[in-house]
């Protein structure tokens, strides 16, 4: 039989995972709520502070600042996952592309502080850098699925598109031109339209309102 002092000491160190486990979710939780107020750049003596702990608690939990960029990465992704919605192809190019629009913009309103803060971060964070670097070839591809007609432009255009439907469009549009959400949304779909438009008058595309090439 395992003695009762062996279950004492199995209790208290399950008890002890369990609080560390706490006070982990509890600093990077602290860092979101920061981030989404607006602090781009929480630094790890204003986590502490605005958690109630100690800056040691911090690294007693986090190995440096890149290891809490890691998990941050993580809770962003799981607390804020990207909305993905089953193509319809059969939809005429100008339907797909209202939709998908309407998509991003959805992702973009919810994690918008949380892209700004790792604009800013590039030069200080190898796994946001990563992070970034992945969600950028993630969404180029993600466009190319929902409108394969892109597969029939030059390169310059493609390139228009991917910029037209980006996060660094929609934030000049919000926050530089201080256009509202259905107004920025009207002016991404309207340029990608156009965009396609112009290349179907110069005969690099067979139809605006073309359905799926396959």
């Amino acid at each position: 039989m395992i003695a009762v002092s062996e279950v004492k000491k199995t209790l208290q160190k399950d008890g002890r995972r369990a609080r560390s486990e706490r006070m982990k979710t509890a600093i990077l939780r602290t860092t979101l709520v920061m981030v989404k107020e607006g602090n781009l750049i929480p630094g790890a003596q204003q986590i502490a502070d605005r958690a109630g702990v100690g800056i040691r608690s911090v690294f007693r939990h986090f190995e440096d600042m890149e290891s809490l960029h890691s998990s941050f990465v993580q809770l962003i992704n799981e607390d804020y996952p990207e909305r993905v919605e089953e193509i319809d192809h059969s939809l005429l190019m100008t339907e797909r592309i209202t939709r998908l629009i309407e998509q991003r913009v959805e992702t973009w309103e919810l994690r918008s502080n949380m892209h700004l803060s790792a604009h800013v971060q590039f030069w200080r964070s190898k796994t946001i850098s990563r992070n970034y670097a992945r969600a950028q070839t993630t969404q180029r591809e993600n466009l190319t699925e929902w409108l394969p007609e892109l597969q029939k432009l030059d390169p310059t255009a493609h390139e228009s598109a991917n910029a037209i439907a980006s996060f660094e469009m929609w934030n000049r549009l919000r926050q530089h031109q201080g256009l509202g959400i259905q107004s920025a949304t009207q002016v991404l779909i309207s340029m990608l339209n156009a965009l396609f438009e112009h290349c179907a008058g110069a005969g690099k595309l067979e139809s605006t309102g073309a359905k799926s090439i396959d």
